[in-house]
């Protein structure tokens, strides 16, 4: 059986036919405006946050062959984007506080770091210009010392002499939105301000994504409630100013600020605006949820069900393993379209993009067999390793069908490819709802991915060094009940043998999963062994004091705060498996020894 005759439930009536391919553009102006500058040139893609520090303009990610350079009075070109949603917060606050790019230069489109440019434009008058120049004229500006975009031609200084690339526009390629009554009523204003000035970028970014008409979405999860600045802000605060509301239920990301933030000693001047985003956005009535897991509160979405969803791991979850359907959206349109219950029908949403190009042949021998077992680091390192592959392309792993993973298991495979990647799902073959086992896909490449791989992806996620270790971080993405299940049984036989934490072992974890883990009776041996539970926060979020700055080291076992932490928090990551973050917060120590199934 081929990808063309597996069509998921739910499809969509307008969808374009499974088997439709969408046809490259040419060299065009995803943003238009003029820029020229000094080339930073790489071929490595980047997310805007955790990756950038927008008060400096430098590139944080440890993991980037940039780390250090400095963004600010250059032309940037990346390959494309990958990780956060959240990445288009980054990007508009580099870009108002100056220290940004003059301009982007893509080699693929991304939506993500588009709209950070459009919003910085549109709202604060800030804007750059962003263009897509395609695979094989990017690698040709490898060598070029400057580059210009003006009157729609980008042009590269070479030592051999100028390349001159013609820019289309978008509006010469962007096919005509079919809108319906209801869209053209909140585009006129008829149904409020909030809603008409939503409408207009949910429009503007469905001609980004070439989408033929919008979509309704029965929920939204709201990730643009991450404070990476004052735009942000700006932005939701705007919204909650003119009195508009959500068109349909909303739940929002995690924050900021720790719910005990007062007695974990966080200053009332980080915690302030940082508290007074999320109030925005829960004054337009959006569910006070806070956490980075939706798919762990009541009733998540089912198959077939298409949500405004952000935040990348929430994505990766909801489309792969609950089969319901939404974009990878980026900060801010996800807003947009909460308030207006509407989406571009394009990306994950229709058959086409969510049948995989890839195929991951894993075979890692007892890796597989480990990937189960309560502390594997298995599955979050097979993430990472296939996310680091897969590129912005919707893959399809194969050589697992006889594993049973937890959906921890597979929350922490998503978080790990969502982090290394630009994609908005995974198939496991055998495993996730839309790749049955008997299925075979017609894909453009196949990937092998053994011991040998993952390897390397976990030597790049252990940057630490010295053996001293502050704090053991866990959570991230939050917590299940499950995990604070695995948690309690590692503790209490230490627990017999009088050992507790010698060093600050904090757990971070929604709200509501913290309320069930209570009643499970899970927190009483945890709390007698030292741990602290941090609700509404999570790890990637976290700065001092939470953080001490006497820590030497981290230890976690999170594959997304590893690649993060480093550049986030200025300390070096142990990446270990769940009980061996637990002996690390009794010894105060951890070692670079790999697992014996990786040696």
């Amino acid at each position: 059986m081929t990808a063309c005759t597996l069509s998921p439930a739910g499809r969509d009536s307008r969808a374009e036919p499974a088997c439709t391919k969408p046809q490259p553009r040419p060299p065009h102006l995803l943003v238009p405006g003029t820029a020229s500058g000094p080339l930073l040139y790489t071929t490595t893609p980047l997310s805007f946050w955790g990756g950038t520090d927008p008060a400096s303009g430098r590139i944080i990610d440890v993991h980037h062959p940039l780390s250090g350079q400095c963004m600010a009075g250059h032309i940037l070109a990346l390959p494309s984007g990958r990780g956060s949603c959240s990445g288009s917060l980054g990007v508009l606050e580099c870009i108002v506080s100056g220290r940004g790019p003059r301009a982007l230069v893509l080699a693929d489109a991304d939506e993500i770091m588009a709209l950070g440019a459009l919003v910085a434009g549109t709202v604060f008058g800030r804007g750059i210009p962003v263009a897509v120049v395609g695979h094989d004229r990017y690698a040709r500006l490898a060598g070029a010392r400057s580059l210009s975009i003006s009157a729609g031609v980008l042009n590269a200084s070479l030592a051999s002499g100028t390349l001159a690339i013609p820019l289309v526009s978008l509006e010469s390629l962007a096919t005509q939105v079919q809108l319906t009554e209801g869209d053209q009523a909140m585009l006129a204003g008829k149904m409020g301000q909030g809603r008409q000035e939503a409408m207009e970028l949910v429009l503007a970014m469905a001609r980004m994504y070439g989408a033929p008409s919008l979509t309704s979405v029965t929920r939204a999860h709201i990730d643009a409630v991450i404070y990476v600045g004052p735009a942000t802000l700006s932005f939701a605060q705007h919204f909650a100013q003119i009195g508009a509301q959500f068109a349909v239920p909303t739940t929002i990301n995690a924050v900021s600020a720790p719910r005990e933030w007062e007695a974990l000693g966080v200053p009332p001047s980080e915690a302030g605006p940082a508290l007074a985003l999320p109030a925005a956005y829960e004054s337009l009535g959006a569910v006070e949820s806070r956490t980075c897991a939706p798919y762990f509160l009541p009733s998540p979405p089912g198959v077939g069900e298409s949500v405004g969803w952000a935040e990348s791991n929430a994505v990766v979850f909801a489309n792969s393993v609950l089969g319901a359907r939404t974009l990878k959206y980026p900060d801010m349109l996800d807003v947009a379209v909460a308030l207006t219950g509407r989406a571009p029908l394009a990306g994950a949403h229709v058959d086409a993009a969510r049948m995989p190009r890839v195929r991951i042949d894993v075979d890692v021998g007892k890796g597989a067999d480990g990937g189960s077992e309560p502390g594997s680091v298995f599955w979050p390192l097979l993430g990472y390793a296939v996310g680091t592959v897969a590129g912005h392309d919707v893959v399809v792993v194969c050589g697992l069908e006889d594993t049973s993973p937890r959906l921890s298991d597979l929350k922490a495979f998503g978080a790990a490819f969502g982090t290394s990647s630009g994609s908005p799902m995974f198939h496991i073959r055998g495993v996730t709802p839309e790749a049955p086992a008997h299925v075979e896909f017609d894909v453009e490449r196949t990937v092998d991915i053994g011991s040998a791989e993952l390897a390397s992806a976990w030597e790049g996620l252990n940057s630490a060094r010295d053996e001293d270790v502050g704090l053991v971080a866990v959570g991230n993405p939050h917590l299940a009940v499950d995990e604070f299940g695995e948690l309690a049984a590692l503790v209490r036989p230490l627990l017999d043998r009088g050992l507790r934490a010698e060093v600050p072992f904090v757990l971070t974890a929604g709200r509501h999963v913290v309320s069930e883990a209570e009643k499970a009776g899970y927190l009483e041996p945890l709390r007698r062994f030292g741990a602290t539970v941090v609700e509404d926060a999570c790890w990637c979020m976290i700065n001092a004091p939470v953080v001490p700055d006497v820590a030497q080291s981290v230890a976690t076992n999170s594959a997304k705060y590893a690649h993060y932490g480093p550049g986030g928090v200025g300390k070096p990551m142990y990446f270990a498996s769940t009980a061996e973050c637990v002996q690390a917060a009794v010894n105060a120590r951890c070692t670079r020894e790999r697992p014996s199934w990786l040696a």
